[in-house]
């Protein structure tokens, strides 16, 4: 759906083009600033004035992780009530406000952090900077919308019970993450949600929302000395210091077979191994191999050997999960249940291929670049820039990794990606999920 903005007379319509051409732009020459306001909160931020757009991206130390046993979900609401009114602004006040405004103010939940972003084009930056600072140090949690939104969330976690992909998640999570809290779903259960209240929330913002572990990345049209103001006005006033209860380091569980019974037509399959965390020195080198394996979709191994020579599954691959205190590699496919076992075999042979084998020459070039040459993508909006500079803080990568980032896939060897597949597959067996109909 094409959504039209007009605030003062600007179109976002009709400056669409002029976006694509100035974040074209961007991609092949991003220059990052590091900001610090007076009040100390720091923002990277990268300046460009081609079109009046201002992308905001933020992120808080703490996530769904830090839910207590008892309250799982408490995360996710969070996320879901802090727009719906603050300040003196009820949840239809505050709603109606970002409508006539044209901006977006949003929030979500991860295992590990709390997210949050704003768009506004800048004559409207003054008035959405106001809605952002209530919705970040005064969110009301009025009753009448904080039971909506539970509502909401429970209808999806009810629906989750039947759905194939979450209840292969659910045990995958479960069988390779144990009793830690990485293994409870950051949605909650719909008996956990119906639990949670008002005053949960406001005691929960209390815990996570604060300067502690809050990064922040900036991209449009806004200088320096207008971010500062924006900065101490909006993030200033938060508490220094949270109540984050530590989480501890993990190490999957791998090897166990998990089966659930559905009554579907396919069978859905997941298989879990040892993944790598985002600071490892072999990241690199282990996002090249998953490329190969699984993560190039039309072009990797498990496409063409599940798919194109088999077809067996409409898709089959790979991708990386690395979190702040474990990482997983996942494989996915979904195929007709009597050929199930064979799909988990193929995916397992090319596993067991890439740890004995390794790739060609060939398929290395290929893959590094395919890597390389798609990666301005990730620059094609102000919003996914903004994404990039609050992940490249979480993952603390440093401010010159988009200069360095694609020499570093290029230095990416032959002996690298064995070495790396040697690593994570060789010494262990994956967790395999499948969830389906049972076959006689």
């Amino acid at each position: 759906m094409t959504q039209t903005f007009n605030v003062k007379g600007l179109s976002l319509v009709f400056i669409s083009a002029f976006v694509l051409l100035g974040f074209a732009r961007l991609a092949n020459a991003v220059e990052i600033q590091r900001v610090i306001s007076p009040e100390g909160v720091e923002a990277w931020l990268v300046e460009d004035h081609t079109v009046p757009i201002i992308a905001l991206n933020f992120a808080f130390g703490g996530g769904a992780a830090q839910d207590p046993q008892d309250k799982q979900g408490l995360t996710r609401l969070l996320a879901a009530t802090m727009d719906e009114g603050a300040g003196e602004l009820t949840s239809e006040e505050f709603q109606a406000k970002l409508e006539e405004l044209s901006v977006s103010i949003s929030f979500d939940a991860g295992k590990d952090r709390l997210y949050g972003s704003m768009r506004t084009l800048t004559p409207t930056l003054d008035e959405t900077v106001d809605l952002l600072t209530i919705a970040l140090n005064e969110p009301r949690f009025d009753a009448t919308p904080v039971e909506r939104m539970k509502t909401q969330l429970q209808t999806q976690a009810r629906r989750n019970l039947s759905d194939p992909s979450a209840i292969a998640g659910r045990s995958l999570a479960t069988a390779m993450f144990g009793d830690h809290p990485y293994a409870k779903s950051t949605l909650g259960t719909v008996e956990s949600l119906g639990d949670l209240t008002s005053e949960d929330l406001a005691d929960h913002h209390r815990k996570l929302v604060t300067r502690e572990g809050l990064k922040i990345g900036v991209v449009g049209a806004i200088d320096a000395e207008t971010l500062k103001a924006l900065l101490d006005k909006a993030f200033a006033p938060l508490p220094e210091k949270g109540e984050l209860d530590p989480v501890a380091e993990l190490t999957p569980q791998v090897g166990d077979r998990v089966f659930s019974e559905l009554d579907v037509p396919q069978t859905t399959i997941l298989l879990g191994l040892p993944g790598l965390k985002r600071d490892d020195e072999d990241y690199q080198a282990a996002f090249v191999m998953n490329h190969i394996l699984g993560g190039g979709s039309f072009t990797s191994w498990m496409y063409e050997e599940v798919r194109e020579k088999r077809g067996l599954s409409y898709g089959a691959g790979t991708s990386l999960s690395p979190y702040r205190h474990t990482a997983i590699l996942v494989g996915s496919a979904a195929t007709r249940a009597d050929r199930s076992a064979e799909t988990v075999d193929v995916m397992l042979a090319q596993i067991e291929r890439m740890a004995n084998e390794g790739p060609t020459e060939q398929e290395l070039k290929k893959a590094k670049q395919f890597i390389t040459g798609s990666y301005p993508l990730r620059f094609d909006s102000s919003g996914k820039i903004a994404r990039q500079l609050v992940a490249l803080q979480n993952a603390e990568l440093g401010i010159d990794y988009f200069d360095r980032r694609n020499s570093e896939i290029e230095a990416v060897t032959l002996e690298d990606v064995q070495r790396v597949a040697k690593r994570l597959f060789a010494d262990n067996a994956p967790t395999i999920v499948t969830v389906g109909p049972k076959l006689n």
